[in-house]
């Protein structure tokens, strides 16, 4: 800051320059340091020590500028978070709830640090005015489409986590299908739950909070859901070793999420999502990451447009078969063409979509001794449409 100041009698400018956090610090592509009443050069053994020291401080571990124990919602700390980390800590918490910041690095020389403020002040956005989530979803599939919401999460950390992942499970679709080897139909969700919410936790926990001039935001089309992110992944991380590798922006806001089960503590975030990719009964594309110096965003694929292709209307010979099962209770293939009158070729292939869809049941294996039944949990009309 610069004002003038009287000092006998004369105006006098001040120039006041805070110490700065990240060490060193380039003055016309030199570094200088203050010994006594002089400056003096650093030598480029200085520089290299000064750097290993600076990185040892991380944003998240500073103490929070202007913020005092006032700022904490203790009330949010007692009655949300101790109860959680008792619980699944198994071990109750000795002393009052400012020990347990403190033991966190949330409380620092008795104020908090910026961690503390992001995971359990009153208001963080009144210090950090970028640090909430911003989401927008939209009809089709590019942002040229009607903007059919927008979302501000704000609050703390725990609350935009928990709001905007109830959000998006709202607003996507749950699906019902009969999975090969399973009795009874199961809900099939548009997107893994695990992974919507571990994509919105990692953006809110690793994103670079330093950079005030942009937020978290999140797209969600009919087709996929976008999650941009301020801060760009470490040179030696990139999407093909992102399993392997692990880097915490942001380590004492990490490691409190880790308490509560928020995060994987082991890093082992992205090999769920791939898992559960792996697992869906519906085949989704792997996300997609790309990183640039100041940015990560990452993309998850529906799986609801394989699952509508595979409600495609039915054609009026699977129609009709269905109607003839419906009266005399089975049909062979035989019957099949003569009903229709079609080749073998085809009538196979009818025959097989409908078992394929879950609406057929095939009895026995091959020959002439093969008949067709209707799937008794099969509710469609005698159409073939699936009814409600």
């Amino acid at each position: 800051s610069i004002f003038v100041e009287d000092i006998d009698g004369k105006n006098i400018i001040v120039v006041e320059v805070k110490e700065s956090k990240s060490k060193p610090v380039f003055a016309f592509d030199r570094v200088y340091k203050r010994v006594g009443k002089s400056n003096h050069r650093v030598s480029s053994e200085e520089i290299r020590k000064m750097v290993v020291e600076g990185r040892k401080i991380y944003w998240d571990e500073q103490i929070c500028e202007g913020a005092s124990l006032e700022d904490i919602d203790w009330k949010s700390v007692e009655d949300f978070f101790i109860p959680l980390y008792e619980k699944l800590s198994e071990r109750g918490v000795i002393g009052k709830s400012k020990e347990l910041l403190k033991s966190l690095g949330c409380i620092k020389n008795n104020e908090p640090t910026n961690a503390g403020i992001l995971l359990f002040g009153k208001t963080p956005q009144k210090f950090f005015i970028s640090s909430y989530i911003a989401l927008g979803r939209y009809k089709g599939k590019e942002v040229f489409g009607e903007k059919l919401d927008y979302k501000e999460f704000t609050g703390n950390v725990f609350q935009q986590i928990d709001n905007c992942n109830s959000y998006l499970v709202e607003h996507t679709a749950l699906m019902s299908k009969l999975v090969p080897g399973e009795v009874r139909r199961r809900d099939i969700t548009e997107y893994g739950r695990f992974s919507v919410r571990e994509l919105i936790t990692n953006a809110v926990c690793h994103r670079d909070y330093e950079d005030q001039g942009g937020k978290i935001i999140i797209k969600a089309f009919d087709d996929k859901i976008e999650f941009y992110n301020i801060g760009g992944l470490p040179e030696w991380i990139t999407p093909e070793n992102i399993t392997s590798e692990q880097y915490s922006r942001n380590p004492t806001i990490a490691k409190v999420l880790a308490k509560v089960e928020y995060i994987e503590e082991l890093g082992e975030g992205w090999d769920k999502i791939i898992k559960e990719h792996k697992e869906h009964p519906l085949n989704p594309k792997m996300p997609e990451i790309k990183s640039t110096k100041n940015s990560t965003f990452v993309t998850l694929f529906s799986t609801k447009e394989k699952f509508e292709k595979g409600k495609k209307e039915l054609n009026e010979r699977q129609k009709a078969s269905i109607d003839f099962v419906r009266r005399n209770n089975r049909i062979t293939a035989m019957e099949y063409r003569e009903l229709n009158d079609v080749t073998k070729k085809t009538a196979t292939r009818d025959l097989h979509d409908l078992v394929e869809r879950e609406i057929f049941i095939k009895i026995g294996r091959t020959g002439k001794g093969v008949y067709y039944t209707l799937n008794p949990i099969y509710k469609g009309d005698i159409r073939g449409r699936k009814g409600t």
